[in-house]
């Protein structure tokens, strides 16, 4: 009895302090922030099934390793890079693909998944780029995984950088969230228990700088050399006459270490390097550098090739790779002044 009163009483705790939460703060739907941010109509309602996608997602990554589902399995196909597709892969990209249609705002639609664009609807304004499931290697871990999106203006054949109008991505963890800019600061969501999202008690904001690093040291013997520079300069700490030491996160799935940086600041480290298909980096423009890039700066970041800002370099291919570094701007900034004496 003690036990089950215990829960009851743990359980009747939570539910008076939602109701009084919600009594005294009434919460920012997505809707109304989309409203406050003067969204087009067209662009409200893709967001909105952007959302109602993600919700499908999260429940079916919910449901992985149950007997009766096979979603971390391998299909036995190869994505458009060559990767091996799961199941959870496909599916993602379905679900995302539908809410472009349904939307009627997307005229094409690029996916990691798919070799070419997927014409959607004649005459719509806007472009979806997305990577519909970042972390794939990570779906039977029980990790953080997500959807990273971009939607951009119809002014060239491919979505450009400084063309995207909003960007944002899912974060499936603990807590479903949807990061996410309309071009007006970065702000972060979660469904409630209807399934409507709200704003969360956060403003976003990178701070300038930090003592954090994430990046696959493993690589180590295959970076160049301002990455080594910059490595070393961290590791070695104030014993190495530093300002400060450093500690080293990496998850291995670019949403999960995004949202840590967003949440705490710090530098995401994806560097070009000698392996063979790693010499012009690894992660794609399109659907990844640029959501993530766009983000970065609507929060006082700076998101870098090393050298370049990743919303200034040109998408000339729906694939097309590149090196991402990204974070605390004087982080970034430190690394980009060693890579330009590296290419001198």
């Amino acid at each position: 009895m003690l036990a089950g009163s215990v829960v009851l009483s743990c359980r009747e705790r939570y539910n008076r302090g939602m109701t009084a939460s919600s009594s005294s703060h009434m919460p920012v739907s997505l809707s109304r922030f989309l409203t406050s941010q003067d969204c087009p109509a067209e662009m409200s309602r893709l967001i909105h099934s952007l959302s109602d996608a993600a919700l499908n997602i999260a429940a079916h990554i919910a449901q992985i390793g149950l007997s009766s589902t096979q979603m971390g399995a391998a299909t036995g196909d190869m994505n458009s890079d060559g990767d091996q597709q799961k199941q959870l892969d496909v599916i993602a990209d379905e679900h995302v693909l539908l809410a472009a249609q349904q939307s009627d705002a997307v005229s094409f639609y690029y996916s990691e998944e798919r070799d070419e664009a997927i014409a959607c609807t004649d005459g719509a304004p806007y472009l979806l780029a997305c990577d519909p499931l970042d972390g794939s290697s990570n779906i039977e871990n029980n990790l953080t995984i997500g959807t990273i999106f971009s939607i951009s203006e119809m002014a060239d054949s491919l979505p450009q950088g400084r063309h995207q109008r909003a960007a944002g991505f899912f974060a499936y963890g603990p807590q479903t969230t949807l990061i996410l800019s309309c071009g007006r600061g970065v702000y972060a969501f979660a469904p409630d228990r209807q399934g409507d999202w709200q704003m969360l008690n956060w403003q976003i904001k990178i701070p300038p700088s930090s003592s954090e690093f994430a990046i696959n040291a493993s690589n180590q013997r295959h970076w160049p050399q301002h990455i080594t520079s910059y490595m070393n300069a961290c590791l070695a700490g104030i014993d190495g006459g530093g300002a400060q030491n450093y500690n080293m996160r990496w998850l291995g799935s670019l949403v999960g270490d995004a949202f840590r940086i967003f949440r705490r600041g710090g530098i995401f480290l994806y560097p070009e390097d000698s392996r063979a298909g790693y010499q012009q980096g690894r992660l794609r423009i399109i659907y990844e550098a640029y959501p993530i890039a766009f983000l970065v700066e609507q929060a006082g970041g700076r998101a870098t090739d090393g050298l370049r800002d990743i919303l200034d370099i040109p998408a000339q291919t729906l694939h097309q790779r590149i090196p991402l570094i990204f974070g605390s701007a004087d982080e970034v900034d430190k690394l980009a002044r060693l890579t330009q004496m590296d290419k001198q």
